[in-house]
């Protein structure tokens, strides 16, 4: 295990962290004096054995996924075969990011252009956009108070025009998929993940991604594999998977290689347009490497995750947020709702030392808050937007969000824990 991971276990006790109990806010000293350890700052899981395989790469000259060498002996090759391994599936893509994959999803299971596709109002700006990508439209739907698409909503919203569904596992949090997969399965469509903030985490023992028809996956920096960009989709259907690896960028028979003991499953490769949306050589062949020490990254996240969750569970003032299951999380950030002072507790938060935001402030675009999307609304007021889904925007608005990353020391933890019952107790003791 590398020296920046976090090896704790439930046993281990909180370390008590000496605070001025004056708010940074308010002039007082705060928590912690160093930089919240954070993706952007470089507090990624990337380990020397990782760094040789890219160089390895590199050094091949070798960059095209579709070069002289057969599919299997390629790093997009070797790396989608561990995929499927690891997912349990038949089929994995390797893609140029998490959106185009969830556009190819849409794209190679037949939608046809124009479709409505519901997604929730509480995901990243990327979901409506590969919607959009994909020649379809969002449709919106409300989330219920942890945040997860309300499929009651879903229900008295619907309308014929609704072709697909998108559920998304936002912030590392599985969608409650067997309400979805039932009612979905009455309208006669079809259910995609966007996986894509919720790499390695289960829901019952299965992983998120597998559920639907196909599932979306990222490997951006913040992500549980990182290559920097990337993504790559998920599937048992063999058509999909095939139309989706002619969308990507494989031409002139190029397909057959992802098929060697048979013919693909679709008659031709012309029909389809080509959108180059491949994955390229250097960055599979990091995420070969990366994907042999995932689970220690996944018990990283989901040690940090339960250590300040059980450490905060008494605070009377916050409503963390739960899970649809148990253990049904990734564990990359932590939200919990204050409402009516989720602003102010956010930059308490931050003059403490500790990265956090309130997820639906009027002080902020935060393109996952759904009014914030105004490529969707042009010329209506914010107001009018945020009325379309009341309940979205209500739990918006009293949500404060911190990330984890698996980076995070006990010390770390520690200095969370302490700044969130500080500002905690200021609030309590506040009219």
């Amino acid at each position: 295990m590398a020296d920046n991971e976090i090896d704790n276990s439930a046993s281990i006790r909180q370390v008590p962290v000496a605070i001025d109990s004056r708010l940074a806010l308010d002039g007082g000293s705060p928590v912690r004096q160093s930089p919240w350890p954070t993706y952007d700052r470089g507090a990624v899981c990337v380990y020397p054995e990782d760094e040789e395989a890219a160089l390895r790469a590199i050094r091949s000259h070798l960059y095209f996924r579709y070069d002289y060498r057969p599919a299997h002996e390629t790093e997009c090759g070797r790396f989608e075969a561990e995929l499927c391994r690891y997912f349990g599936c038949k089929h994995a893509l390797a893609t140029s990011s998490g959106t185009t994959a969830l556009a190819l999803a849409i794209m190679a299971a037949g939608i046809a252009p124009g479709s409505l596709i519901a997604c929730p109002g509480f995901t990243f700006a990327a979901t409506p956009s590969a919607i959009m990508l994909a020649g379809c439209t969002p449709f919106l739907v409300d989330v219920d108070e942890d945040l997860h698409l309300d499929v009651a909503d879903l229900r008295k919203r619907w309308t014929s025009e609704i072709k697909g569904i998108m559920v998304v596992h936002m912030r590392g949090f599985a969608g409650d998929m067997a309400a979805l997969l039932d009612f979905a399965d009455a309208m006669g469509v079809p259910v995609f993940e966007d996986a894509v903030p919720a790499l390695g985490a289960e829901l019952g023992g299965r992983k998120l991604g597998t559920f639907g028809l196909a599932g979306a996956f990222s490997t951006q920096s913040d992500k549980s594999l990182n290559s920097g960009e990337g993504g790559f989709l998920v599937t048992d259907d063999s058509a999909l998977f095939a139309r989706a690896t002619v969308l990507s960028g494989a031409y002139e028979g190029r397909l057959r290689r992802h098929f060697p003991d048979g013919e693909p499953p679709i008659p031709t490769d012309l029909d389809l347009p080509l959108l180059s949306f491949r994955m390229d050589e250097i960055r599979a062949a990091l995420l070969r490497s990366e994907l042999e020490r995932l689970p220690i990254r996944l018990a990283a996240f989901r040690t940090n995750y339960d250590y300040v969750a059980s450490a905060l569970a008494d605070v009377s003032n916050i409503h963390i947020r739960r899970p649809v299951a148990p253990g049904a999380y990734l564990g990359e950030a932590f939200i919990f709702r204050v409402p009516g002072r989720a602003q102010w507790f956010a930059r308490a938060l931050c003059h403490e030392g500790i990265e956090a935001r309130n997820l639906g402030s009027d002080a902020d675009t935060n393109i996952r808050a759904f009014w914030n999307w105004r490529f969707l609304f042009t010329g209506m007021a914010t107001a009018a937007v945020q009325d379309l889904l009341p309940n979205a925007t209500r739990y918006l608005q009293a949500a404060v969000d911190i990330p984890l990353s698996s980076t995070l020391t006990q010390a770390d933890c520690d200095h969370l824990i302490a700044a969130v019952r500080k500002v905690a107790e200021a609030a309590a003791g506040q009219p």
